[in-house]
């Protein structure tokens, strides 16, 4: 008789050995949506514990992006939590269908780099490198020490009162 070739993954399952690649793909899929809801809800559950006050917060996670919304109690409160998603590990693009229940200005954002301290962006934004006390409180709770920021970070740089 001889060597009779195949393609390995292309048939059925036989008598319950092997998946299809079909099948494969599938149960790939589903693992990655069940990835996926478990990070929506760990980053849910991380905007609770900070004491961040959004009503009816939802949080959904597709491959890098996020989509959040609910009814924040503040502009300062809505961008905290966008930060808190967007400047999680995995995260590339936040859509932010969120609400406001009392408005106040929008702050501007800055990606920190290489070299950056608080200081210093503080003096690019505020010209006096001395209020970075203001940076550091308006990125309370997400940072805890004003020398622990990283390349990357994407802070709230709010407008000075």
């Amino acid at each position: 008789m001889g060597l009779f070739s195949f393609i390995k993954n292309a048939g059925a399952k036989v008598f319950g050995i092997g998946k299809t690649d079909a099948e494969k793909a599938a149960e790939a899929h589903a693992e990655e949506l069940k990835e996926e809801a478990l990070v929506a809800k760990r980053l849910e559950t991380t905007v609770k514990d900070l004491n961040l006050q959004v009503e009816n917060l939802s949080i959904h996670i597709d491959d890098d992006a996020a989509t959040i919304s609910g009814m924040a109690h503040d502009q300062a409160t809505k961008e905290k939590v966008i930060l808190v998603v967007g400047n999680s590990n995995g995260i590339a693009t936040v859509d932010d269908q969120m609400t406001v229940e009392h408005k106040e200005p929008e702050a501007q954002f800055h990606t920190v780099v290489s070299g950056d301290t608080l200081g210093k962006i503080a003096k690019k934004y505020y010209g006096n490198a001395m209020k970075y006390p203001v940076i550091f409180e308006a990125n309370k709770p997400m940072l805890e020490h004003p020398d622990k920021i990283y390349p990357g970070q994407v802070l709230r740089i709010p407008a000075l009162d």
